[in-house]
């Protein structure tokens, strides 16, 4: 029981890790949180139980690829130090396997959250609660900070092979 305890801790740790030092991450993280908060704590979209399924099945392809596009470069830029072809082909396709992920979750987002009554709806609760309208300001700016943060000790350490940004 003790062996299984610590995985999940070692997961979340790892989860924690891509959270604060991976900006797409981040980027994926805010995004979903808005598009969550949106759904469930507005009435204004309209979705079976089968369409958030498809939603949360979209949002964990891009979280898992982002994880495995981390552990990836982790794992490469451990064994790696120099400029490798290798090592940027790998890298390079892990990183297309978010790409493809995050494109397949946005198709899925728009097929399926493209009702245009539910975004007049938005707007008009807005532009009836300024109050809200000035709470969600705050928060996108907060959200934009979070994201561009650059974390200050982790990535000094790591090296990364030549050409990589």
């Amino acid at each position: 029981m003790k062996a299984l305890a610590k995985s999940f801790i070692y997961a979340w740790q790892g989860f924690r890790y891509c959270i604060k030092y991976e900006r797409n991450m981040r980027i994926h993280f805010v995004i979903m949180v808005y598009m969550y908060s949106f759904l469930f704590a507005y009435d204004f979209f309209e979705l079976t139980r089968v369409e958030i399924s498809i939603i949360f099945i979209a949002n964990t392809i891009v979280f898992m690829g982002e994880l495995i596009n981390t552990a990836v470069e982790s794992t490469i830029n451990l064994v790696e130090k120099r400029y490798n072809k290798f090592a940027k082909i790998a890298k390079d396709t892990a990183a297309a396997a978010v790409l493809v992920g995050a494109v397949f979750s946005v198709a899925v987002g728009i097929a399926l959250l493209w009702q245009p009554a539910a975004f007049r709806a938005l707007f008009e609760y807005y532009k009836n609660n300024i109050l809200m309208l000035v709470a969600l300001i705050v928060s996108i700016v907060l959200s934009c900070v979070f994201i561009l943060a650059e974390p200050k000790s982790e990535k000094k350490h790591i090296t990364k092979t030549k050409g990589e940004k």
